[in-house]
């Protein structure tokens, strides 16, 4: 599946759940292990394992592999590996405290807007 396409598989898995503050991370420059870095919030623990199940899930259903699911027994931060995509899971405090956007500081990156379809942040 095209890179492109499967962001978009995932952003839209995020936005059924009403994940939040969705921020695509382009690290096809900065490593070779993935493509992609996509980090949402969820409320809750529940929300957030929901969102991880439901990726997972739009995933599978379309033919890729789930690599690894971390941190679904808290919920806390649940990090789901799909090869080529890494998304985070995180609650709001969790988030600001690793704030792994600053990882990331140097590679392009989208934030996705509350109404769908993706804005440009950083180039």
């Amino acid at each position: 599946m095209d890179i492109n396409t499967y962001e978009a598989l995932v952003i839209s898995a995020l936005e059924d759940i009403k994940g939040k503050e969705i921020q695509v991370i382009n690290t096809t420059r900065l490593t070779a292990l993935f493509d992609r870095v996509i980090i949402a919030s969820g409320d809750s623990n529940r929300q957030t394992r929901a969102l991880a199940r439901n990726v997972t899930d739009k995933a599978r259903e379309a033919g890729q592999e789930v690599i690894s699911i971390e941190g679904n027994d808290t919920g806390e931060w649940v990090l789901v590996d799909l090869g080529a995509i890494v998304v985070h899971i995180m609650q709001p405090a969790v988030r600001s405290y690793y704030k792994l956007e600053d990882l990331w500081a140097n590679a392009p990156s989208r934030l996705v807007p509350a109404n769908g379809g993706i804005a440009r942040v950083a180039a």
